[in-house]
């Protein structure tokens, strides 16, 4: 499990440190906050279609050989930007190739790393509501400490700096898992049946099973429906809408990375209390009272153009909140997905991303900063609030363990 954990925090903690480098680079050199979201969208639209569409690849060729691999792609391209730079020879389509090699290498990465935290659990005797709030507390330490290097590095040595540590980031991420990980990890979790005609199945009717799957989990759709949208919201925030409130408030990046590390630290110890007591708690009100938390308000102190104590403070808030979603959104997937078709089920949340940075850029250059973050923050709060009157989310705490029995080599581990 440790070898998972860490390899998912070096990853992250260089992608939080990228989201803070690389728009700031956009921003300052062109101005332009259409085309800091252009840049945004650039990296995650090949992100989110490859991390949907390797779901097939992940499941037949090994997740451990697809994340480092893919990890040192990623760190050759961040690596380019700086160095072209240098030499005079990054123009802006390039930098846009760059940034999409670097998403459609981490959406493959990204996922194999998902995929292979319940076999670490069920290796390490971990149960699995306890595994998934440790990787969520690993995920929020890179958020914390990301941005809080990201912030430093852009302000003291610039964002160049920021972007070539991103680049290491990745490719320590590749060692750990090349070098730590025994072969073959999460190959058995993978696999699925035999096929009755004793041949392999070919990539198009491996993803189309992701597809079937869903139909008959009104659960699962509604959870990916609704993260789809509120995932475009915070990749408007983080990409476009908190860089041009550091600009234009003279905050600067430094109060991008306090922000950010206030918000990750408080999501830290949610997620410590979610892993030591979230198998006791309703996870249905525990999730909603986390979205409450941690979507609108960040919108609206920004729009207020409050002291920092107070933006502070509800970043905090937030991130505290935020620390028990994940944590219960991946022991609901892993409990009712099989483990054959996690890569190809999970990656359907990322949909509303790349369309986060594209449009709030163009919004804010149409609307101003002001109004696009009040939009922001009704549309977060109608879309967590009205979605939670829907019934299938009574299944999520009746659901414990549902998916038990689902997969032929033992999908579901206890759960407390």
């Amino acid at each position: 499990m440790g070898g998972v954990l860490a390899a998912i925090a070096v990853s992250l903690t260089g992608t939080r440190i990228s989201a803070i480098a690389l728009p700031w680079f956009v921003l300052v050199t062109t101005g332009s906050a259409t085309r800091t979201g252009l840049v945004a969208c650039c990296e995650m639209a090949p992100y989110v279609l490859a991390k949907a569409l390797a779901g097939p690849l992940v499941d037949r060729t090994g997740p451990r050989r697809v994340s480092w691999t893919t990890d040192l792609l990623s760190a050759a391209a961040a690596g380019a930007v700086p160095v072209l730079h240098a030499v005079d020879q990054l123009s802006l389509p390039l930098l846009l190739v760059l940034v999409a090699l670097i998403g459609a290498a981490r959406g493959p990465g990204d996922l194999a790393k998902e995929v292979m935290v319940p076999e670490a659990a069920e290796f390490s005797r971990v149960p699995l509501e306890r595994a998934t709030g440790l990787a969520g507390v690993t995920e929020r330490l890179a958020a914390t400490i990301g941005p809080a290097a990201g912030g430093s590095l852009v302000a003291l040595l610039g964002p160049l700096t920021g972007i070539l540590v991103t680049a290491a980031c990745f490719a320590l991420g590749s060692v750990i898992v090349a070098v730590v990980l025994p072969r073959g990890t999460g190959r058995t979790a993978a696999e699925g049946p035999p096929p009755e005609d004793g041949a392999p199945p070919g990539y198009w009717r491996r993803f189309g099973e992701g597809f079937a799957f869903l139909r008959g989990e009104p659960l699962l759709l509604t959870i990916i429906v609704m993260v789809s949208i509120t995932n475009l919201l915070d990749a408007a925030f983080t990409t476009v809408l908190m860089p041009v409130w550091a600009k234009e408030s003279g905050h600067g990046p430094t109060d991008i990375g306090l922000n950010s590390s206030a918000g990750g630290l408080a999501a830290v110890a949610g997620s410590l209390a979610a892993a030591a007591a979230a198998h006791r708690m309703r996870r249905r009100v525990v999730f909603f009272a986390g979205f409450l938390l941690a979507g609108a308000p960040r919108f609206l102190i920004l729009a207020a153009d409050a002291p920092r104590w107070a933006v502070l403070a509800v970043f905090a808030v937030g991130g505290f909140g935020a620390g028990f979603l994940n944590p219960i959104l991946s022991a609901v997937s892993f409990e009712r997905i099989p483990r054959r078709l996690l890569g190809r089920v999970n990656a359907l949340a990322y949909a509303g991303i790349p369309l986060g940075g594209l449009l709030g850029g163009a919004m804010v250059a149409s609307f101003g900063l002001v109004p696009v973050l009040l939009t922001g923050a009704a549309v977060y709060f109608l879309t967590t609030g009205l979605t939670g009157l829907r019934p299938e989310w009574r299944a999520m705490d009746r659901g414990r363990g549902a998916g038990k029995g689902l997969d032929a080599h033992g999908a579901a581990a206890p759960d407390g």
